[in-house]
């Protein structure tokens, strides 16, 4: 699986982006002719080396025409689907640039249709947007992943004055994102940048394994007390290994609570989103019997679990911590057994062999209804998995 990841040691904008894939490989006159399909004119895209504290990289930049007015958005939507575009290409652009509206709208406080991008003057974030997707297409890219996002302080000047960092756009946009504060004063992360990486990243957190074939640095305009720099590594990667990602768990200790109680709160957690819920019984201080409430869940969600756990319970704090979590592959698989149909989960394991988990819910009715033993059910439902799996794909290919 072609794998892209996006270092980002002084954040991303739009140009250091393009810059990073020019630098890693992608063909600069081959993108150029591809953009040319945009109905605008009187632009370039050109590409020079440049040194930043040490470091060559690329610096690719968006030159416009002075532009007369700043574009609003249905004018540069108009522009997309005017253009003579790859469809999925367009479709992509349209989310990109809506997320970007949205965010100026929420803070501007108008109707979606009346924001003017002129934060991004409408055509080098046109260029910028589409030239990234069109890149990541033409270098057969399979799948994207993002390190945490640094975010510089300080103060830019924009059409409405003073804007503190990072923009309100910016934070907006990186909603769900894992952030990581900087000292440095500036603006590390522009909203074209935030929009692009959360657009197309699978996930952020480390490297993922591959084998590494590409490294490439992309520039960003100013120098900074760092290399102002977004490095990527593409390569292969093996669809059988694991993914890694990020989940927060969330804790409290409880003695003095009804258990009952405890249980409802386990149910409303699973509904709100929790990955996993479990208790562990403990002795805590004056000899109380207790339990220790261990919440997993994805980062997006921890703000509605906190708030769940501490109206719930009779806890007046929990402990939080972000953790890295492995996870295999895994698919569903529905198969026939002698008593009726049921799903099995199949998880590709990184030598290539698979393993096998029946739908316990499922087994459970067949049994109850057939008058069979649960675990008769459990090895024919994995015997027809793995009958179907491995003589349908041979024993080392996974989809």
């Amino acid at each position: 699986m072609k794998t892209l990841y996006f270092d980002c040691i002084a954040g991303a904008s739009g140009d250091m982006i393009l810059g990073a894939l020019v630098d890693a490989g992608l063909d600069l006159a081959a993108l150029k002719s591809e953009l040319g399909k945009l109905p605008i004119t009187g632009w370039d895209v050109v590409s020079r080396k440049v040194e930043k504290i040490c470091f060559t990289a690329t610096k690719v930049d968006v030159l416009v025409s002075a532009q007369p007015h700043s574009r609003p958005l249905p004018e540069i939507e108009r522009v997309v689907r005017d253009s003579t575009l790859a469809d999925g290409i367009k479709t992509q652009a349209l989310i990109v640039i809506r997320m970007i509206a949205a965010e100026e709208a929420k803070i501007h406080g108008m109707e979606i249709e009346q924001v003017h991008l002129h934060e991004v003057s409408g055509e080098d974030a046109i260029i910028d947007i589409v030239g990234t997707l069109i890149a990541i297409e033409m270098l057969g890219i399979q799948r994207v992943v993002c390190s945490p996002l640094p975010l510089g302080r300080g103060f830019i000047h924009g059409a409405h004055g003073q804007i503190p960092l990072p923009s309100p756009a910016t934070v907006g946009l990186l909603k769900g994102v894992p952030v990581v504060g900087s000292p440095i004063q500036a603006e590390l992360v522009t909203p074209t940048g935030a929009a692009l990486l959360k657009h197309l990243a699978s996930r952020f957190g480390e490297l993922p394994a591959m084998r590494l074939d590409h490294v490439g640095y992309g520039a960003g305009t100013r120098d900074l007390p760092i290399p102002n720099l977004l490095r990527v590594f593409i390569g292969e990667a093996d669809a059988n290994a694991f993914t890694t990602d990020t989940v927060t768990v969330l804790e409290t200790n409880i003695d003095d609570q009804n258990p009952e109680q405890v249980a409802h709160l386990m149910e409303r957690a699973f509904e709100a989103g929790a990955l996993d819920v479990t208790m562990t019984p403990t002795q805590m201080k004056k000899n109380r019997t207790g339990v220790i409430l261990s919440v997993i869940a994805k980062p997006e969600q921890t703000d509605a679990l906190r708030t769940l756990i501490l109206t719930e319970t009779s806890s007046l704090g929990l402990r939080e911590q972000s953790t890295q979590r492995s996870v295999i592959q895994r698919d569903r698989l529905e198969v026939e057994t002698p008593w009726g149909k049921t799903f099995v989960k199949v998880g590709h394991l990184p030598n290539g062999q698979h393993k096998y988990a029946p739908e316990f819910e499922d087994c459970r009715m067949l049994a109850r209804k057939a008058g069979v033993p649960l675990r008769e059910v459990y090895v024919a439902a994995e015997t027809a998995a793995r009958y179907v799996h491995e003589g349908a794909h041979g024993h080392h290919h996974s989809h």
